[in-house]
């Protein structure tokens, strides 16, 4: 049975990642990239669906023990567990070289910390998400390769290894200071083999691993009292960024349950504009340009010359078919299911999305990335859609499955996109007729503050003429839409806080109604959306209520795992992590929320008349 979500790790190469849980059990691994199929699917399954487990040797069989301690070794994605046993310490360290092209290769390196330890090593592939029995093979020089279809996988150790049950097995034993490696490698199976590495080229990889971390994160710019949570939700998105194509995930799983039982399960593995848009602000923001400028690259690609049938999600290289379908043959996480792989809501219209990615190429151009023409002829087609497009109903932010509606989120989005658009043009970063932009921007403002605001209870609502909340109206101020101190925006603040809190004090994105149908078009209810109570610490700290912004904020800390992760939502009944992990969006929220909380403590400290 996989362990609970937060018991999970994240190691990557930033092209796929794994999942290893406290038990030294990886329950996750996709290879090639992120969004290819699981070789290890035990999270969405059983053992028998795929798995990799390194720990101590057990005398009998059942659950395997959690490791003792457990951390990545500084600022990088190299895990160290270690476990006392009775007759010594064993230490696991699980990591994955960052790869631009290349091998994709994760290492276990398996270490006596003191006295004599005996460890075990069980290796269960299953291709094609844990269905598929690969044929297993020895090869000259003592490598195992398992094969199925044009995937291949080859382990390489020193350590006597067998197979058993359909399973490849080892068992070692090491006196204080010794080492043993194991090195998985995917390599296509018409290709012949990828290179090996010796002990002595895994250590040397092992700490060039841990450079290529430290040199990355000692970019940021960043210094307030939230450095290292700061720091792990960067390394968290960086894990998420493709390197080769600049793609941005919003998570490295699929399935994951919104509802532990539930149906509310969506596989995360790819781009969302929207996502990807606001991470790389995120990223800008702390001092990271060259992500930003592979994303912009990236979303010229993939929009490629038809901007007006924008998909609001991609592949990770910018593919646009997704097409979801159910892996009947997997049990789901905790019974959770269907299993879904793909995702139909790419072919939705969902209008906050404009908003978003010119709201991104704004805050590019405003933080010195250079002008680019592709990028304004992009911008102005752009915003020719929102012209067309902006009355219309859709989806929005949240991609329910039930009919289009008016949502407010939506139209404030696209004020946005135009609002950004005249910015740009009036700072000299791009072209374009901005007089008629102005006229729309204001046509768009009048729309949403006579249609979507709720004047008897002072408040924004979901959508046009709805009694419905929802929790991206927090993000009304942050965005520009009004100013923080207007009364219709701490109305709104208000509001939400009373109708949409659990009763720890975390957020939903709006009601849910069980087993009826709700507003969403969905069935069951959820946990607490992380970026949503996000959202509402920086609200808090921007209408100066800087003391609940910093207590709520630091309760939302108190929800990672011991090792700084978040997923998506919080269910504050079972008290535990639910949804894709690690997620793009919750993390995304810490650091800005970090970040306001930074700007307003400076301020406090200046002087009357500082600015």
């Amino acid at each position: 049975m996989a362990g609970r979500i937060e018991d999970y790790a994240l190691i990557g190469d930033l092209q796929t990642a794994a999942l290893v849980g406290r038990d030294g059990s990886i329950d996750w691994l996709c290879l090639p990239r992120l969004d290819s199929e699981a070789v290890c699917a035990a999270l969405l399954g059983t053992s028998d669906n795929g798995f990799w487990h390194i720990g101590p040797a057990a005398e009998q069989s059942g659950p395997q023990p959690a490791a003792d301690r457990r951390s990545y070794r500084g600022d990088s994605l190299i895990l160290d567990s270690e476990w006392d046993t009775p007759t010594g310490t064993l230490r696991v360290t699980d990591f994955m070289p960052p790869r631009d092209g290349g091998t994709p290769r994760l290492i276990r390196v398996v270490e006596a910390v003191t006295g004599t330890v005996t460890a075990d090593s069980t290796l269960c592939l299953r291709f094609d998400y844990g269905k598929v029995v690969p044929w297993v093979h020895r090869t000259g020089g003592g490598r195992t390769c398992a094969v199925a279809g044009p995937d291949a996988v080859w382990l390489d150790t020193d350590a006597e290894t067998h197979g058993e049950e359909l399973t490849t097995r080892s068992q070692i034993t090491l006196a204080e200071g010794e080492r043993m490696t194991f090195v998985l490698s995917w390599h296509p199976s018409y290709e012949g083999q990828p290179d090996s590495l010796g002990t002595d080229q895994v250590l040397q990889t092992l700490e060039d691993t841990e450079k290529f971390w430290s040199d990355w994160v000692a970019h940021c710019t960043y210094t307030g009292p939230y450095r290292d949570a700061v720091i792990r939700s960067l390394i968290t998105l960086k894990a998420l960024t493709n390197q080769q194509t600049g793609g941005i995930a919003a998570a490295a799983t699929t399935s994951l349950p919104e509802e532990i039982g539930g149906s509310r399960n969506w596989d995360y593995r790819y781009v969302w504009l929207r996502d990807a848009a606001i991470t790389m602000s995120c990223l800008l923001r702390l001092g990271y340009r060259d992500e930003a400028r592979a994303w912009r690259t990236w979303l010229l690609r993939a929009v490629a010359g038809d901007p007006e049938n924008l998909q609001i999600m991609y592949g990770l290289a910018g593919e646009r078919e997704m097409p979801e379908t159910t892996l009947d043959w997997l049990g789901g996480y905790e019974e959770s299911r269907p299993i879904r792989i793909g995702n139909g809501a790419a072919e939705q219209r969902q209008l906050d999305v404009y908003g978003e990615v010119i709201d991104a190429l704004y805050l590019a151009a405003n933080l010195g990335l250079e002008r680019d023409e592709t990028s304004n002829t992009l911008l102005v087609k752009l915003v020719q859609s929102v012209e067309a497009h902006w009355r219309d109903p859709d989806k929005g932010i949240w991609e329910g499955r039930g009919p289009d509606q008016q949502l407010v989120h939506s139209k404030v989005m696209a004020w946005v996109a135009v609002d950004r658009a005249v910015k740009l043009v009036e700072g000299g970063h791009a072209d374009g007729p901005v007089e008629q932009w102005r006229q729309l921007r204001d046509a768009i403002h009048r729309d949403v503050c006579t249609h979507g605001f709720d004047a008897q209870r002072n408040t924004f609502t979901q959508s046009y003429g709805g009694q419905e909340l929802d929790a991206a109206l927090l993000l009304i101020p942050q965005v520009g839409f009004l100013a923080p101190d207007d009364e219709r925006v701490i109305g709104t603040i208000e509001a939400i806080q009373r109708e949409l809190s659990t009763p720890d004090g975390f957020l939903l994105r709006y009601p849910t109604k069980g087993e009826n149908i709700g507003v969403d078009g969905l069935t069951g209810d959820e946990g607490a959306f992380l970026v949503c109570t996000f959202w509402l610490a920086d609200d808090l700290a921007l209408i100066g209520r800087d003391d609940q912004a910093r207590t709520l904020f630091e309760r939302l800390l108190t929800l990672r795992n011991d090792l700084g992760l978040l997923s998506e939502e919080w269910d504050p009944c079972l008290k535990r992590q639910t949804g894709n992990y690690p997620q793009a969006y919750s993390h995304i929220g810490l650091a800005d929320v970090a970040i306001t909380l930074e700007q307003h403590g400076r301020r406090s400290l200046l002087p009357l008349g500082g600015t």
